[in-house]
């Protein structure tokens, strides 16, 4: 219940992470269900921007630089940069939603998991809101002050969500669509603002394909279009000038988890991996997909390369991608090179990760003392075969495969065990 509601108050209330419109007049989006991708365009602008900060041609390339820094985990680098804006410009609420979300993708690689960035991340999310409302009072029509207020409630809700603050995501969530109306009325369509209604088109009909009891909540959610949806995503991924990442990365995971379009995922994903080597997060995402469909030399590159990062300690290198990486590793040399000594290091190193990320409920912990298990029978060492069976069943769904497999073979040991003779 808690991934659902997180996936609506991301989707559903969340806009881009930066420059949600780079353009300004009213339209009505709902045009955009009619037509088909190849006639999807970005509408021209019209009326003032003047003083815009987001339409600053100069500050948009800076920020490019910036957020592609963001992106391959040169926080120190990017976070010096939204600085020397927020030097400039320190009534505005640009900077401090920049620096937040600096905070945001260090938490990003720990699987939301670490607390350590939580206040930071809060505290410059609540200074947005305050520089942007003062803009809002000053003028009710101001749609960047809007569009601030909608980008910085959504991602306040969306971390309360995954902490399971639900009132206060909640409310969070109400202010940020309230907001997001008010910007979608006052702004032309722009591959940046077509990333939040994308999400949204394909979301809200995902869960309602999957999830038949959250299906009175969307009675009052506006109506989605799943194909649009990615036709949205798709064209906002190749076009959008900042948010074109965001919408790959979110792509990437719906053709890779939902739509199983594999082929389509691991071509994203390796765009993302090439243009930033060191985002941890991309990197395990590019091991797994090469891994899955068997292109087990890469695979084993990328996943030395991710342990290599990891011993250096370089940001956002952390148990969560040691993990993946270790059982790439241990399953590469258990079936291609046979080596059976290295495959027990790299799985025992995959357990000892998980642990430290307290996912011991994962398929790779489990699959990790299931493969273990297999190689000592192999080897003949019944004992810690025995041992680590043993394991498995405890770790295992009682109606798994893995569960059925330490079963048999607990059973089996038990019934060859040499009976004590009596007297």
């Amino acid at each position: 219940m808690k991934k659902l509601i997180f996936i609506i108050f991301t989707f559903a209330f969340v806009l881009p992470a930066i420059v949600v419109a780079q353009q300004q007049n009213p339209t009505d989006t709902t045009a955009m269900r009619h037509i088909t991708f190849d006639q999807i365009e970005v509408i021209p602008a019209a009326g003032s921007v003047k003083g815009m900060l987001l339409l600053d041609k100069d500050i948009q390339y800076e920020l490019e630089g910036a957020v592609d820094n963001m992106y391959n985990f040169k926080y120190a680098v990017a976070e010096k940069q939204f600085k020397s804006i927020r030097r400039r410009y320190p009534q505005h609420p640009l900077p401090y939603f920049l620096m937040g979300l600096s905070q945001w993708w260090k938490i990003v690689p720990t699987n939301i998991q670490t607390l350590q960035y939580d206040d930071l991340f809060f505290a410059y999310m609540d200074t947005t809101i305050q520089k942007a409302e003062k803009m809002y009072n000053n003028d009710e029509n101001n749609f960047e002050a809007s569009f601030f207020l909608a980008a910085a409630y959504g991602f306040t809700a969306r971390l309360h969500s995954e902490r399971s603050n639900w009132r206060k995501a909640t409310v969070a969530s109400k202010h940020a669509l309230e907001f997001m109306e008010k910007a979608k009325a006052g702004n032309g369509l722009s591959p940046e603002f077509l990333f939040g209604e994308a999400l949204f088109n394909y979301y809200s009909i995902w869960i309602h394909e999957n999830y038949p009891m959250l299906r009175p909540v969307l009675i009052f959610f506006p109506d989605g279009d799943k194909r649009l949806g990615l036709k949205q995503l798709a064209y906002v991924a190749n076009t959008g000038f900042y948010t074109g990442t965001e919408s790959k990365f979110f792509l990437m995971k719906i053709y890779a988890n939902e739509e199983k379009k594999m082929d389509e995922a691991l071509q994203l994903s390796e765009q993302l991996a090439m243009k930033y080597p060191d985002n941890a997060y991309f990197q395990r995402f590019y091991a797994r997909l090469l891994f899955v469909q068997g292109h087990f030399t890469k695979a084993e590159r990328v996943s030395l390369d991710i342990l290599n990062k990891l011993e250096q300690q370089m940001p956002g290198y952390e148990a969560v991608s040691g993990r993946y990486a270790s059982y790439i590793l241990a399953y590469v040399n258990q079936h291609k090179y046979r080596n059976f000594d290295k495959a027990e290091q790299y799985y025992k190193s995959s357990i000892m990760f998980a642990e430290m990320s307290d996912e011991r409920d994962s398929g790779y912990f489990i699959n990790s003392y299931l493969n273990l298990a297999r190689i000592a029978s192999q080897k003949g060492n019944l004992p810690a075969a025995k041992q680590y069976y043993e394991i498995v069943l405890q770790i295992s769904e009682k109606k798994s495969e893995t569960y059925k497999e330490a079963k048999k073979y607990l059973k089996e040991i038990n019934r060859k065990k040499p009976k004590k003779k009596r007297g």
